[in-house]
């Protein structure tokens, strides 16, 4: 038999979980989902089954002598952006594979150093508007791979705000220059057009004043065309770059219509004014570019708001370690100094730097935000401690394992492999400018064709009409709709508490067929505290005297809810017994005390109690009737801690501790089943804990005892099922968050299970899921109404066109008509 995890690929040599067959597993978890759903690949054998083909090549170099980089890129914002820098990368030298993601702006490089290095990958990929950062090179002062997330995320937001500014430069420069280039056409040139079409001859001095001589044709011409052309390059640059990279991939986007637009008006105007014709559209030129690059500005900004409003509640890396010499003294190091024995020092409340061996004594460690398991748990000398837990109770001696690396580490690296390799979805409007692009680029041509052969027309008549096609055939205004639906729809999230960095998190949460929850942190609160206490006031006590001294894992519950009380009781939740509590000072001296492993035991006074589980009352040998057994198995049911206390040989009550579930998780589930979505509950947590949410109709799985790799490998297997959304707030969930086809996490999770998902909800508040469920069916509707409305310039201006009445003025009306829909259609509330 393998020892490793059929699901995982977990070594199972230390997991006491046995199955029988052929197949290994490291917990009953992993046993439940392969049993359950099927098997899948093993994290060993393919570290992501959305790898490419190319990247799965590429693994035998990496085994040897190959490095595998991580990119941050600052620009990508579109599939081309993906696909494009993935070829630039794979055109390197010693590359065999990339793998690039907009959504994250993340890409990771399959290479050999020897042949090319990190930092020639990083200046090669840094051209045409894009930067380059390595990701473990965010900042000097990291040292682990997860303090490294935090930083990087941390310098990607100061890098967006530089890139911000730098974007509302371009717009204030098209802005202000473009008001100035506009005065003479509101002065003179549209009362001109006008008085051409309606023969006024109240506005015929208009017409006059707007002929071009030769003098006045070469001052305009030199004017126009030197101001406008810097309008169209400075400010219009990253939308000329997007058209210029979707035309190298054979993709056509929206930047794309937009520069065809922009650049057959500006094209068209020089040669007008060449040839003394006064319809000239450099208005149009400048104010489409101005435009769209402000609304650009104003996605971003929308953006950069949602990155200003996450903040990291909790932080999950240690880059100090305190070493801790057979002398006693300590020496404050790097995490990135430690040596492999080395024996450092943590100190309660403070995190485990890196993985190790407890040398002496015992403790109590929180490692739910690793494995999920909300509990503590009690380590004494001589067993596993995982970094990145936190030591809640005592001091710790960590001796550092031979590869001096911390579980977050781990799991921060297969984080970004998993982001790597989230593709974007393609805009709508992006799938709508793929078919308009050859449509008017088409019609443009065959007209050009037609009147050349058919009617006769010379070389300038005919570059002109084709021209005059383009700028008015060519879809622009969904350039300027996409990126306002966009900012609309973010900042209606964002006023909800619900933080979207990519517009296409609506898509892809519109397809959602499975959303799984983590339980602790997500479906509970993640906070032990006493829910219910039914024993005589002095037991509780006594209790509380102990528990002060305790490493039970409900210890400090019980000292909050029961230590120092003087008979009244705000908290009320608790039973009537727990109200009478009356305080321990006059609790009598302990005379002694021992830490179980399941419990403690105390002599206070004359008398000895016991504090634990069931099994620990049977393991000492004290009586417990049938009613507290009763009642334990009730609390288990419910996902809660029993904890029996007694004195003199017999139990005389129960303390129930337990995480409670959160205000209106039950609702939300049941709307998530009423909209035909299955419901899975996936946890590092024990079963017992679990068998709560089993019994609601609407949760189809619940698997317990599932480790990080575990879940990562569930989501896989639930994704050949449909699409997989998944809800956690833990490190623990980071791996899944980012495996799943969309990922989400609550406001008191971890930094790195933010940084993992693709939508961060700030407060706690579990329904803000379904809102943001209601909020991608109101955007797609924005949407698909403003990609309408923006095929409104068109129909004037092509109306107009076949008319003969096409010309600055009704370019301009046009332009009005469809940006005012727009923006009336935008103002709308999303949501009510």
């Amino acid at each position: 038999m393998s020892n490793k995890c059929s699901l995982c690929g977990r070594s199972t040599q230390s997991s006491a979980f046995e199955a029988p067959g052929e197949h290994a597993f490291c917990s009953s978890g992993c046993h439940d989902v392969y049993t359950t759903l099927g098997a899948t690949d093993s994290l060993d054998d393919s570290q992501d089954t959305s790898k490419s083909e190319e990247a799965q090549e590429g693994d035998d170099l990496l085994d040897s002598d190959g490095s595998e980089t991580f990119l941050r890129i600052d620009g990508m914002y579109s599939a081309t952006c993906e696909a494009y820098l993935e070829s630039l990368a794979e055109s390197q030298p010693g590359v065999t594979a990339a793998e690039a993601s907009y959504v994250t702006e993340t890409i990771r490089i399959d290479h050999d150093p020897k042949t090319v290095s990190k930092d020639t990958l990083r200046d090669a990929l840094s051209t045409l508007g894009y930067t380059a950062y390595l990701r473990d090179d965010a900042s000097t002062e990291a040292d682990t791979a997860g303090g490294t997330t935090r930083r990087s995320r941390e310098m990607g937001g100061i890098r967006k705000r530089r890139d911000d500014q730098l974007l509302g430069m371009r717009y204030s420069v098209g802005f202000l220059f473009g008001a100035f280039l506009l005065v003479p056409y509101v002065a003179i040139l549209y009362p001109a057009q006008l008085a051409s079409i309606f023969d006024w001859q109240a506005l015929a001095i208009f017409e006059g004043a707007f002929r071009l001589d030769s003098q006045g044709a070469f001052v305009f011409l030199r004017l126009y065309f030197v101001m406008t052309g810097i309008i169209l390059v400075f400010t219009g640059l990253p939308v000329l770059r997007g058209a210029y990279i979707s035309l190298k991939m054979r993709r056509p986007n929206t930047d794309l219509l937009v520069a065809i637009t922009a650049v057959s008006a500006y094209l068209y105007s020089t040669a007008a004014v060449i040839l003394g014709q006064n319809d000239i559209f450099y208005d149009l030129a400048i104010v489409v570019t101005a435009a769209v690059t402000a609304m650009v500005f104003y996605e971003s900004s929308i953006k950069q708001r949602a990155l200003d409003r996450l903040t990291e509640l909790t932080i999950s890396q240690v880059e100090r370690a305190r070493t801790y010499d057979s002398d006693g003294t300590t020496q404050d190091v790097r995490v990135g100094d430690l040596e492999a024995g080395d024996v450092v020092l943590v100190r309660q409340g403070e995190r485990v730097p890196v993985d190790g061996e407890l040398v002496e004594d015992s403790c109590t460690v929180d490692e739910a935000i690793v494995t999920g398991e909300s509990l503590p748990v009690l380590k004494r000398a001589g067993d596993d401690v995982i970094g990145g837990s936190i030591v809640t109770d005592g001091a710790a001696l960590v001796r550092v394992g031979p590869d001096v690396t911390s579980s977050i580490d781990r799991i921060t690296t297969a984080v970004w492999d998993l982001q790597s390799a989230t593709h974007g979805v393609q805009r709508h409007a992006d799938q709508l400018a793929s078919y308009a692009v050859f449509l008017v680029a088409g019609a443009a041509v065959a007209v050009g064709s037609v009147g050349a052969l058919a009617l006769g027309m010379g070389l300038a008549d005919v570059v002109l009409l084709t021209l005059l096609i383009l700028l008015a055939g060519s879809p622009w205004a969904l350039g300027l709709a996409t990126p306002l639906s966009v900012a609309k729809s973010l900042s209606s999230a964002l006023r909800h508490g619900i933080i979207i960095f990519d517009e296409t998190v609506f898509e892809r949460l519109r397809d959602v067929d499975i959303v799984v929850f983590d339980k602790t942190g997500t479906l509970t609160t993640g906070e032990m505290e006493v829910i219910e206490a039914d024993a005589p006031p002095e037991l509780l006590d006594a209790v509380a005297a102990l528990e002060e001294r305790a490493s039970h894992p409900a210890a400090n519950a019980i000292v909050t809810a029961f230590a120092d009380r003087d008979g009244g009781d705000d908290t009320e939740d608790q039973s009537d017994s727990a109200d009478n509590a009356v305080g321990t000072e006059g609790v009598g001296q302990i005379r002694e005390f021992t830490n179980h492993r399941s419990g403690i035991e105390g002599v206070i006074g004359d008398m000895s109690y016991l504090v634990g589980n069931l099994d620990l009352f049977v393991e000492q040998g004290w009586t417990v009737d049938d009613d507290i057994r009763s009642r334990v198995a009730d609390a288990q049911g419910f996902g809660q801690l029993p904890v029996v206390i007694g004195r003199d040989g017999a139990a005389e009550g129960l303390i129930v501790v337990g995480d409670e579930p959160r205000d209106g998780w039950d609702d939300t589930v049941s709307r998530l089943g009423e909209r035909g979505t299955e419901v899975v509950v996936l946890t590092g947590d024990d079963e017992e804990a679990t068998d709560f949410f089993k019994r609601h109709d609407a949760v189809t799985h619940v698997f317990a005892t599932v480790p990080p790799e575990g879940k990562t490998a569930t989501i896989r297997r639930l994704k050949s099922d449909g699409q997989v959304a998944m809800v956690g707030d833990g490190t623990n969930d980071a791996p899944a968050l980012a495996a799943a086809d969309l990922g989400i996490s609550l406001g008191g999770g971890t930094a790195l299970a933010a940084d993992a998902a693709d939508i961060a909800i700030v407060d706690n508040d579990i329904r803000s899921v379904e809102t943001a469920f209601d909020l991608a069916g109101a955007a797609r509707r924005r949407v698909k109404q403003n990609n309408l409305l923006a095929f409104s310039y068109n129909g004037i201006a092509l109306a107009a066109l076949a008319v003969g009445f096409f010309n600055p003025l009704t370019a301009a009306a046009a332009v009005i008509a469809s940006g005012g829909l727009l923006a009336v259609n935008t103002r709308r509330k999303l949501l009510g």
